[in-house]
């Protein structure tokens, strides 16, 4: 499985505002876009090349999935978590995670195992690339993927947006210098889910979990100037 990339828009249509919101996410969950920023229906209409009807759609969107707020009288801008939406972010996923993690060893598959073993070595290369903000979006993925080896539809949703949802908190209040997925928790995951062992996938998930929310500084973060035009430029 590979991290969210800019959406390669067909050259025979435009893009629709599934198209738009996509690739916004992908930009977000990346933090090539970062918290705070505002997204002014005119640039994204001409970074684009749509309608501003079609920009409204995807903002409402991603609204929906709280990664942007649309301010009245002010428009729409990365959304940005408080402390307190923080911790219960985090207080979410471990009441939830552990539990569909002890689900998952009991049902992963030989091909389960070996996509999460892809999805790791993945994530390991992004690190060693220097792309920290793929590394960051493969290492929420790994999460979703786990939800979805679970086979429980519904908490995976509610995983997927959870883990969406700290990639924003992570942007605004990550302290520690090392890299997320440094940490070898993924691996630890991967042998307790590997070995069948759902009590210990559900330890090992609870421990990691809580040593992502010790990794946050809950301070009000300062602002960040960045370019909306230079940040959707597409990679490569």
């Amino acid at each position: 499985m590979t991290s969210p990339a800019p959406v390669p828009f067909p050259s025979d249509r435009s893009a629709t505002a599934a198209d738009v919101a996509q690739d916004l996410a992908a930009a977000i969950l990346s933090h090539r876009l970062s918290p705070g920023l505002k997204l002014g229906e005119d640039d994204l209409a001409e970074i684009y090349g749509v309608s501003r009807t079609i920009v409204r759609s995807a903002l409402q969107t991603l609204a929906h999935q709280r990664l942007v707020e649309i301010r009245r009288n002010r428009g729409a801008v990365i959304a940005s978590p408080s402390p307190r939406e923080a911790r219960e972010v985090f207080e979410a996923r471990r009441l939830i995670e552990p539990h569909v993690t002890e689900a998952a060893a009991r049902r992963a598959t030989s091909q389960d195992l070996a996509l999460l073993q892809q999805h790791m070595a993945d994530e390991h290369a992004a690190v060693a690339g220097g792309d920290r903000g793929r590394a960051l979006a493969l290492s929420g993925l790994f999460h979703v993927e786990i939800a979805r080896i679970a086979d429980q539809i519904t908490i995976a949703e509610m995983v997927r947006s959870l883990v969406d949802r700290s990639s924003l908190i992570i942007a605004l209040y990550w302290r520690r210098q090392s890299s997320l997925c440094e940490t070898g928790a993924h691996h630890a995951l991967l042998d307790a889910i590997a070995a069948g062992d759902g009590p210990l996938a559900r330890e090992v998930m609870d421990r990691h979990l809580a040593d992502l929310h010790d990794g946050l500084d809950l301070t009000p973060p300062e602002g960040r100037d960045v370019s909306l035009r230079e940040a959707l430029r597409p990679e490569g």
